[in-house]
């Protein structure tokens, strides 16, 4: 049986860990390496080696290239290590996919475990303990509501790790640039910016537990480690097990990690990290969770006596637990303990922050000894670049005695005997710091060595190396280079940072002026031109083109001399108006896209009365605040047509998206801002193509992350066939319908269609909110092809979906004239949303008292009774042709915007069928999700009843009228203009009369359990039949119902406390009002 072959995706120490342990295994070992990274020793402890096509650290990010060496090579497993791929569920895929075992959890558990918020609801849903926090990508805006209810907290990214993305905010003014920082961190570092936020726990110790399961479900802890010591949330110091840790408390944390690991049935090694209150040691929270190997696994090795990577490698092999003989009994206590310091190659400036140092190592020479180890890839002549993490070596240090005293003084020898020349490091930082006397009773916290930085920089102790002072060895570690003599008066040019000299502008002798470019010098990929800080003389040159510098190292030595030319500044005669080649490219480019390059395509917009896609969001945003997305997408058919041709035909792609305000004039910033998306009917008719759709979809991202409304102008003709360029057969695995789906109770989506709206284009308008279209439109899930090509017959556009037909089934909510009145009805509908207005009209409210007729029998014009108890011009009707015995509307009242539900005593007297229960439900939800509150005015005889009303499903629209009424957030009130009889008038009040913030009555309301004359006929039934004359039996009807209806009254209504008051039809604006003054909730604006 040939052996196995196992690729280490992964760079130095831990490569070198991870191949030494298969080794022992008997396993065949691949490395790999970047372009920059060929020097390393990591790529030697491997049978073979490969180098991968990048440099830095994205040669090793870069998953398809290694699984592609991993397949050529017949490799049989991938180990990530840590960092790098160790936690991308995707790579996890790519391994499985292309028959690779990858060494760790499975891509559903790295899935899982790699979002913090996933991992921290499943810890929540097993009731082991979490801080409180929001268990979701927030946004600003959550974060600062957080902050106001919890007070200090912790601002941290969702994926990734190693102390990245995370920020504490101890008050208000810290949370924008703290967001701001750990989102661009985050991106960097993760490639993800979500962040999610947690109340900041002030003293805290950090425990982690090793957990090792084998994915039937059976899981060990291999005790635990104390990272409680970390600078800038990241780990310097570890120890194993946790000193001065409770048993109780310690117990505790092991079986809420065994039971987290049981609930996802974990696969392989996993640490499972907490925070541990450090005052009381009795309090404890679940934080997160590594699904790999870790950095610090070297000290749980050392007390345990195994060894974790081989363990890692059997598992994937196929052994279970049992079959390593691994069970928590097996597990014996620790003994002593065992310690891990990270020696950095760095500089640490005076305010305590870390910078990479780099240059070459000339002395390594390791600590060795009893009770010592030392994983390493350094060596004496390696080059430290700041390409990659700034760990040199993990100095381990175990110790059988109980004193922690013994431990550190142990770790302080071992350290201080490390020798490290040629590059900066942190020892002196970590010697100084293994001396502080909080370290042996270990009362310490996390942010211990933080609050402690000015002083362990101001005593850093300086490690006295035994042999230093033999003859030839003593070196100066600040100096990595030879000494330079600098003769009186002249002064050395120093590289400012490290990389690659690219080019020297000067000569020896060479006169030079003060800010004249001397040298180009290439660091990060980027180029640097240095420029000299004194006029004189070149005296002398150390370096030469093509060679690498350290930051700090000599270029070149200059004898100042005023007089030497002129000062230089670069751009000092710039003109300001001129347009280099690269911008006037761009800008001719995007002019080409404007109505003025198009003129015979707006021509033929304008001859069919419609306006083009920039005209229309030229009107819909205000002046100069639009900001295009996207503007230099061209169609995906470069390969059927050449790059001029698809720039004139297909400007954007026939989408034009970007970010603007709208009603800036009534609203603030923060409430006019909108983003807008609209197609192009001239480009394709409006189809929806390839980079069309990666616009949308990049678009929509925007909008969900900023909470943004969004205003789509719709008109197209769903998909674009013909689009080459992009390998698909269905495309269905497209993102843009779903996403924007997913928008819904976000932020309002407001759609306008005009002329034609078919397929993937009318989806996207018939998820949206409010759904405005022009008379001349037609929306249909197919156009005419679409229906011709199914068989069911040959039809125009017009014959399909018209907006009569759409109206009156409730797909089209508003129904304007042509787009300039549609266009004028989305920025008023917005406006609901945006907020109060400080400007306002209403009529006189004395003309309430006369709006319900005398005659209670008599129907009356509900929308002229809205339109006085409203401001003026304030009211926009929903659906009006869909179920028109219920109304829904936007209005205002003293500017507040409000949601407003009617019943229409025109239309089946007001009763609720099921189209009525179904609008009424589906408004009350569109208002509860942004924050509108509603004023239900109520005239009902109930429900509506019968065989042709049940037809419609009645049954389950009307219990769907009372979940949305039982669900609402916002505030809402009722006011009974007459009828309030039975389960629709007690919908009306979202479920109970007393369910509203109030429930009042105009003096003519009327009440009952069901509708009086039906009340009468059936509870007197018996009574009345025995009257044979048909006038006798009339006269004690209308007797008994006169009766009843007294009964009901809305006084005597109001005396039994069963709604809260009789008002004076007047003061209804009044009542509103005080009861929106009366609540807490979160008002829109």
């Amino acid at each position: 049986m040939k052996p196995l072959k196992l690729l280490i995706a992964n760079r130095g120490e831990v490569s070198i860990r991870i191949a030494r342990a298969a080794a022992d295994l008997g396993i065949r070992t691949l490395s790999v390496f970047s372009q920059d990274d060929s020097s390393s020793k990591h790529r030697y402890f491997t049978n073979e080696a490969f180098s991968l096509s990048g440099s830095g650290p994205k040669a090793y990010l870069n998953s398809e290239e290694i699984v592609k060496i991993a397949v050529e090579n017949a490799c049989d497993l991938v180990h990530p290590g840590y960092g790098f791929l160790s936690e991308n569920s995707i790579f996890s895929s790519l391994c499985r996919e292309a028959g690779i075992r990858f060494v760790g959890p499975s891509s559903e558990t790295l899935e899982i475990l790699g979002d913090k918020a996933k991992a921290l609801s499943m810890a929540e849903s097993i009731g082991v303990p979490t801080l409180p926090g929001i268990r979701r990508s927030v946004s600003l805006d959550d974060a600062k509501d957080f902050f106001v209810s919890e007070g200090p907290m912790m601002i941290k990214a969702l994926a990734g790790g190693g102390g990245r993305g995370i920020r504490i905010v101890r008050n208000s003014e810290e949370i924008d640039g703290a967001y701001s920082s750990c989102s661009n961190e985050a991106l960097s570092s993760f490639g993800n910016s979500n962040l999610y936020v947690e109340k900041f726990l002030s003293k805290a110790r950090h425990l982690e537990i090793q957990i090792l399961g084998d994915g039937t479900g059976d899981v060990v802890h291999l005790w635990e480690r104390d990272c409680t010591l970390q600078r800038r949330n990241q780990k310097i110091l570890e120890i194993a097990p946790s000193p001065f840790v409770p048993d109780k408390i310690r117990n505790r944390i092991l079986d809420s990690a065994i039971r987290i690991a049981k609930a996802c049935n974990y696969k392989n090694l996993g640490t499972f990290e907490f925070l541990l209150d450090a005052d009381s040691l009795d309090s404890f929270y679940f934080m997160e969770c590594n699904p790999r190997l870790q950095v610090e696994h070297t000290v749980t090795e050392e007390i345990t006596g195994l060894d974790l990577v081989q363990l890692q490698l059997r598992i994937e092999m196929g052994s279970s637990l049992k079959d390593l003989g691994l069970s928590q009994s097996s597990i014996s206590l620790p003994n002593g303990f065992a310690l891990q310091v990270r020696l950095n190659s760095e500089i640490i400036g005076e305010n305590g922050e870390p910078k990479a140092s780099s240059g070459e190592i000339s002395v390594f020479e390791p600590s060795s000894g009893p009770g010592i180890r030392v994983d390493s890839a350094a060596y004496s002549g390696y080059r430290v670049t700041p390409n990659f993490d700034s760990l040199l070596a993990k100095l381990i240090v175990r110790s059988k005695s109980e004193s922690l005293k013994s431990l550190f003084h142990s770790a302080f020898r071992a350290l201080g005997e490390f020798r490290v020349e040629g590059v900066p490091t942190n020892k002196d930082f970590l010697l100084t710091l293994l001396q502080r006397k909080e370290l042996e009773d270990y009362s310490v916290h996390t942010r211990f060595v933080d609050e402690h930085s000015s002083e362990l920089l101001k005593s850093q102790a300086k490690s006295r190396i035994p042999w230093q002072d033999l003859s030839g060895v003593k070196k100066d570690i600040s100096k990595s280079t030879s000494k330079i003599e600098v003769p009186e008066g002249a002064v050395v040019f120093h590289s400012p940072m490290a990389g690659r000299l690219l080019d020297l502008f000067v000569s020896d002798g060479d006169p030079i002026r003060k800010g004249q470019k001397v040298a180009l010098l290439s660091s990060m990929k980027m180029e640097h031109i240095l420029n000299s800080e004194y006029s004189g003389y070149i005296e002398k040159i150390f370096s030469t083109s093509g060679q690498d510098l350290g930051e700090g190292e000599p270029i070149l030595l200059i004898r100042p001399e005023e007089g030497v030319g002129e000062e230089e500044t670069e751009n000092a005669e710039t003109d300001s108006d001129a347009i280099r080649s690269d911008l006037s490219e761009v800008l001719h480019r995007l002019s080409l896209n404007e109505d003025e390059a198009r003129v015979q395509a707006r021509a033929k917009r304008h001859k069919r009365g419609q306006r083009t896609i920039r005209e229309n969001i030229s009107d819909l945003c205000d002046s100069g605040s639009f900001t295009e997305y996207g503007a230099l997408a061209i169609a995906a058919q470069r390969r059927r047509r050449s790059l001029e041709e698809l720039i004139k035909m297909s400007p954007a792609d026939g989408l034009v998206a970007g970010l603007g305000t709208i009603n800036g004039r009534f609203f603030p910033p923060q409430y006019s801002r909108a983003a807008v998306l609209g197609y192009d009917y001239t480009v394709f008719m409006g189809t929806q193509g390839a980079m069309n759709h990666k616009k949308t979809d990049r678009f929509l991202r925007v909008v969900e992350k900023e909470k943004l409304p969004l205003v789509f102008f719709t008109e197209g003709g769903g998909g674009r066939p013909g689009e080459v360029d992009v390998p698909a057969v269905a495309g269905l695995d497209l993102d843009t319908f779903r996403q924007y789906a997913g928008l819904k109770g976000g932020s309002p989506r407001i759609a306008i269609a005009s002329g034609r709206c078919f397929a993937g284009n009318a989806a996207l308008f018939g998820a949206s909110d409010i759904r405005i279209a022009t008379l001349d439109s037609n929306i249909g899930m197919g156009g005419p092809v679409m229906v011709k090509g199914g068989g069911i017959g040959n039809f125009s556009a017009e014959e399909i979906g018209s907006s009569s037909d759409q109206a009156k089934n409730g797909v089209i909510d508003i129904l304007a004239k042509d787009e300039r009145e549609a266009v004028h009805l989305a920025k008023k509908s917005l406006s609901y949303f945006q907020g109060r207005i400080s400007e306002f009209l209403s009529s006189d409210q004395n003309l309430l008292r006369k709006s319900i007729p005398e005659n209670r029998l008599r129907s009356y014009d509900i929308r002229s009774l809205i339109d006085i108890l409203s401001d003026t011009d304030s009211v926009l009707e929903l659906q009006k042709e869909y179920a028109k015995g219920m109304l829904t509307a936007f209005v205002r009242i003293e500017g507040r915007p409000l949601g407003l539900i009617a019943n229409d005593s025109r239309y089946l007297g007001g009763a609720i069928d099921a189209d009525a229960a179904d609008k009424a439900s589906k408004f009350l939800r569109l208002c509860d999700s942004f924050g509108l509150p509603i004023l239900f005015l109520c005239d009902t005889p109930g429900f509506m009843v019968g065989p042709e009303a049940e037809k419609k499903g009645l049954v389950r629209k009307a219990a769907e009228f009372f979940e949305a009424g039982a669900s609402l957030k916002v505030p809402f009130f009722t006011i009974v203009l007459r009828k309030g009889y039975g389960l629709g008038a007690m919908a009306m009040a979202a479920g109970s009369f007393h369910a509203p913030v109030f429930t009042v009555s105009w003096p003519s309301g009327e009440f009952g359990a069901m509708g009086i004359e039906g009340e009468i006929r059936t509870g007197y039934q018996k009574e009345l039949s025995e009257i044979k004359d048909w006038n006798e039996r009339q006269k004690l009807f209308e007797s008994l119902v006169k009766e009843a209806y007294e009964r009901g009254k809305a006084i005597n209504m109001a005396s039994y406390l069963e709604i809260d008051a009789v008002i004076d039809p007047s003061e209804s604006r009044k009542w509103v009002l005080r009861g929106l003054d009366s609540v807490q909730w979160n008002r829109v604006g």
